[in-house]
C-alpha cells in the first residue's frame, strides 16, 4: 500500500511512503501521520490513499505512525483543500495548517484525570487489621465507601491529606479500583451570555419567520446545495430562523457549522445555541483563535469523533471536521472580519458556500445590510432571498437624527466632540435609567499631533502614517507596527509649544463624557482597554447587569450585540469610514452606521440614534437614516457596475514588499510586462504604484490591481509566472484574491 503525504514542515511537494501491515487498517485520505524526511521524523497528512509512487517502490519509507484515532479533514475539506490552494493562489501546506489545530498538529495528548473507586467492599475484620495497621488507609477505604461515584485522585489526596503511596497499597490490596478517565477542556462553561439566561420554550414565530423557516426548511429537507441570503432588519429575529434550522438539521442526524465575524460575538451565540440544544443532548463546541490549545483539542476531539454535531465559532470554524454537513450559518455575512489578512488570505463566507457546495449542504448568510456581492447573487439567481421586514414583537425601528458638526463648531467656536443635542439625550437617559452606547471607530485620544505653527505632523519612523496620541500615559503610537514613544511638550521641527493633539479618538470621547456627566458610570471598549483574557465578557456581564449607564467603544460593540436597555447609540465621527481611497468606503459606511444604529431599542422601550457628521447629505448615510437598503444598493450597484468594480469583475490585489524602494519599484515593473505577455486582454492592470500606505515597518510598499472576470483562469498564470520569474531574496510578494482592502 502506496500513499501520498503532503508534510507540513516546508515541503511544498506530495511524497510517497509504504504502509507497513500493521497500519494499514488505520491508514485513510485525511489522515494525519509521522513521516520521515532527511533522517528526521516530520508531521504530514495522507491527501491520496493506494496510489501510485513517482519512484521505485523499493526506494520509498514507510508510514512511522498514524497520530489520531479519526481523520484531521474529511472528504469534503480535502476537496475544499485543493479549491483553496488553487483559487487563493495558497500554498497547500499554507491551507492545511489552517485547516487543522497546532494542537492536532504537535500530537498534544487530551488532558486525563485519575479517578478513583471501591473495587469492592472491605469486610470488617478487614477494616479493623486496617485501622491498627495502616490508619490512613482505613480513611481512604471509608471515604470511598460513602461516595456515589468516582473520585478525582488528586481532590481525594488533597482533601484528605494522604500521599500516592497510601493508595497504591489500596490497590495492590484490591480494595480500591484507579481509573484513567479523559477530562473535555470546555469553552465558555460557564454559558455566559452577558448576564442572560437563555432557557425555557423557543418563542413562537411571527408570519415572516414562519415564512423564512419553511423556506430554508424545504432546501434542507431536499438534501441538495443550496444558497439562502436572509435580509432582516436588526432586531427582526434572525438568530431564531437560524436556531431552527440547526434543530431540524440535528433532528435529522446532520450537523451544522454556525459563523460569527467577531470572537467577541461568540459568547452570547454560545449562549443560546447551548441553552436550545444541550438539555437534547446535542453538544455545542466553541472554535476561533483565542481559545486554549486545550480547548482548540478537545473541541477538535469530539468533532472529529462524531460526538459533537454543532460548532460556533469565528472564520476558522468553517474548516471544523463534522460528520454528515447538512447547515452552515454565516451571520452578519458582510463582515469584513470574514477576510483573514495573512496566508491562505481566503473569505470565511466565500469558503463556506464552496464548503456546502462539496457537502451538498444548505448555506444561509444573514445580515441587515448584506454584501453587494450577496446581493448580486441573489439578482443572477444564484442566491435565493428571504426577508423579514419587521422587528419581533413589532418594536419600532429607532428614529435617527443628523447632526450637521459644521453648524455645531460654528454654533460651539472650536472643535466640538460632543453635539448639544447628543449631550442633551445622554442626560435624559441617565435621569431615566437607561443605557446609551457611543460609538467611534478610532482608539486613543486623537488621530494624531500636529504643530500649529509650522503644521509638523508627528510620524512613525517605521510606516508612513501619523501616531496616534494616547493621552491616558502621555504617548504617541503606531497602531500598525506598535513603535510608541513619549508625547513632546514642544515641536521637534520648530520648537514652538504650540504642539497639540487632533481629531478624535476613544479615550477623547470618554474625557467629553465625564464632563457632562460627572456620576455616571462608563467604561471604554478598545483594543487598548481589551487586553485582559475575560475583559470583553465582564465588561457586557456589568452592562447587562444596569451597572455601567454609558459604554464607549469602537467597532467591537457595533454588531450584533443585544441589550433591551440601551434606548441611545450615538456615532461620534460617521464620517471616519467614509473618507478612505477604497471603493468600498461607502457601502462600509451604509453598512456602519445600520448596524450600530440597530443597537437601540431592542427591549420595550423605543430607541434614538445620533449621528455626527461633516458630510450630511452623503448618499450613504441619507439611505441609512431611512434604513433602505434597496435604494442604497441601487445606487451603488449602478456605481460599480460602470466601473466594472466587484462584483462585476474579481479584484486580485498584488503588493511588492521590501526595504529598497527602487528595486521594489524595478521588479514590480517588470514584472507588469510578464503579465502582459501572457494574459493580454484577460486582465486589466493598474499599477505598479506605490501603496496608500506606502511604508510598513520599514518595509517600503507597491502594488498592483488585477481585474478579471474570471479568477479561475487568471490565478493559476499569475502564480506560474512567479515560479517560473527569479526573485530577489529581499523583495517579498504577496497575491490577494478577491481582495478587501485597498489600502
Amino acid at each position: 500500500m502506496i500513499v501520498g503525504v503532503q508534510p507540513l514542515a516546508g515541503f511544498d511537494k506530495l511524497l510517497h511512503y509504504k504502509v507497513p501491515e500493521h497500519l494499514r487498517a488505520e491508514i485513510h485520505r485525511g489522515s494525519l501521520v509521522r513521516v520521515p524526511i532527511l533522517n528526521r521524523p516530520q508531521v504530514g497528512l495522507v491527501l491520496e490513499a493506494d496510489t501510485i509512487a513517482d519512484v521505485p517502490v523499493e526506494r520509498l519509507k514507510n508510514i512511522l505512525e498514524v497520530m489520531q484515532d479519526y481523520p484531521a479533514l474529511t472528504p469534503d475539506l480535502l476537496a475544499l483543500a485543493k479549491w483553496m490552494h488553487v483559487y487563493y493562489a495558497a500554498r497547500m501546506e499554507s491551507v492545511l495548517e489552517a485547516m487543522i489545530p497546532a494542537a492536532v498538529r504537535d500530537g498534544t495528548r487530551l488532558k486525563e484525570e485519575r479517578f478513583l473507586g471501591l473495587a469492592r467492599p472491605a469486610t470488617p475484620d478487614e477494616l479493623v487489621a486496617l485501622k491498627k495497621k495502616a490508619p490512613q488507609q482505613a480513611r481512604v477505604a471509608e471515604f470511598l465507601a460513602q461516595q456515589f461515584q468516582l473520585v478525582k485522585k488528586s481532590l481525594l489526596l488533597s482533601r484528605l491529606g494522604v500521599t500516592a503511596a497510601v493508595v497504591t497499597a489500596l490497590v495492590k490490596r484490591g480494595l480500591v479500583r484507579e481509573e484513567v478517565r479523559h477530562v473535555e477542556r470546555v469553552a465558555y462553561a460557564d454559558n455566559w451570555s452577558g448576564g442572560e439566561v437563555v432557557t425555557g420554550l423557543p418563542p413562537k414565530l411571527n408570519p415572516e419567520q414562519t415564512a423564512v423557516v419553511d423556506s430554508v426548511g424545504e432546501s434542507l429537507t431536499k438534501g441538495k446545495f443550496a444558497v439562502h441570503l436572509l435580509h432582516g432588519v436588526t432586531g427582526s429575529g434572525k438568530t431564531e430562523v437560524y436556531l431552527r434550522a440547526v434543530e431540524q438539521v440535528l433532528a435529522a442526524g446532520g450537523s451544522a457549522i454556525y459563523l460569527v465575524p467577531e470572537v467577541a460575538l461568540t459568547p452570547q451565540t454560545v449562549s443560546r445555541l447551548r441553552g436550545r440544544f444541550e438539555a437534547a443532548g446535542h453538544q455545542t463546541v466553541v472554535w476561533h483563535s483565542h481559545l486554549g490549545e486545550g480547548e482548540r483539542l478537545d473541541g477538535w476531539t469530539a468533532l472529529a469523533s462524531g460526538k459533537a454535531r454543532v460548532v460556533v465559532g469565528a472564520r476558522s470554524a468553517i474548516f471544523a471536521p463534522v460528520r454528515d454537513l447538512r447547515l452552515i450559518v454565516v451571520d452578519e455575512e458582510h463582515e469584513p472580519a470574514y477576510k483573514q489578512d495573512e496566508t491562505p488570505r481566503y473569505h470565511g463566507r466565500d469558503v463556506a458556500v464552496y464548503r456546502a457546495k462539496l457537502a451538498g449542504a444548505t448555506c444561509l448568510l444573514g445580515s441587515a445590510t448584506p454584501s453587494l456581492e450577496s446581493f448580486a447573487n441573489v439578482k443572477s439567481g444564484k442566491y435565493r432571498l428571504d426577508v423579514l421586514t419587521k422587528r419581533v414583537d413589532d418594536k419600532k425601528m429607532p428614529d435617527i437624527q443628523i447632526v450637521d458638526m459644521r453648524i455645531e463648531v460654528m454654533r460651539q467656536r472650536g472643535l466640538v466632540t460632543l453635539s448639544r443635542l447628543l449631550v442633551n439625550h445622554m442626560q435624559a437617559r441617565f435621569e431615566r435609567r437607561e443605557q446609551t452606547i457611543l460609538f467611534i471607530n478610532r482608539r486613543g485620544y486623537s488621530s494624531s499631533m500636529q504643530c500649529r505653527k509650522c503644521g509638523h505632523v508627528e510620524q512613525c519612523p517605521h510606516c508612513s502614517v501619523a501616531m496616534t496620541y494616547h493621552r491616558a500615559d502621555e504617548t504617541l503610537k503606531c497602531h500598525l507596527c506598535g513603535h510608541q514613544r513619549g508625547s513632546p511638550a514642544v515641536c521637534p521641527s520648530c520648537a514652538a509649544p504650540d504642539i497639540r493633539w487632533r481629531g478624535l479618538g476613544t479615550q477623547r470621547v470618554e474625557e467629553a463624557v465625564r464632563r457632562v456627566l460627572p456620576r455616571a458610570r462608563m467604561e471604554r471598549m478598545d483594543t487598548d482597554t481589551m487586553s485582559k483574557k475575560h475583559r470583553f465578557r465582564e465588561i457586557l456581564s456589568e452592562f447587562r447587569a444596569g451597572k455601567i449607564d454609558v459604554l464607549i467603544g469602537t467597532q467591537m460593540i457595533g454588531k450584533g450585540l443585544d441589550f433591551p436597555n440601551v434606548t441611545l447609540v450615538g456615532l461620534v465621527d460617521a464620517d471616519l469610514s467614509m473618507h478612505v481611497p477604497d471603493f468600498r468606503a461607502n457601502e462600509r459606511t451604509f453598512q456602519l452606521l445600520v448596524q450600530v444604529a440597530g443597537r437601540a431599542g431592542r427591549g420595550d422601550r423605543s430607541g434614538e440614534v445620533v449621528v455626527q457628521t461633516f458630510t450630511p447629505k452623503a448618499d450613504a448615510i441619507q439611505y441609512a437614516k431611512r434604513a433602505d437598503f434597496d435604494g442604497f444598493a441601487e445606487v451603488e450597484l449602478g456605481v460599480r457596475k460602470q466601473f466594472q468594480y466587484p462584483p462585476y469583475r474579481h479584484l486580485i490585489h498584488h503588493l511588492f514588499r521590501g526595504k529598497n524602494p527602487e528595486k521594489i519599484k524595478f521588479y514590480a515593473e517588470h514584472w507588469v510586462k510578464q503579465v502582459e505577455k501572457a494574459l493580454g486582454s484577460a486582465v486589466e492592470m493598474r499599477g505598479p504604484t506605490p501603496s496608500p500606505i506606502e511604508k510598513v515597518k520599514d518595509e517600503y510598499r507597491y502594488q498592483i490591481w488585477y481585474f478579471c472576470a474570471r479568477a479561475t483562469k487568471v490565478v493559476p498564470e499569475l502564480v506560474r509566472l512567479q515560479a517560473e520569474m527569479k526573485w530577489p531574496d529581499d523583495v517579498t510578494q504577496i497575491l490577494d484574491v478577491d481582495a478587501m482592502s485597498l489600502m
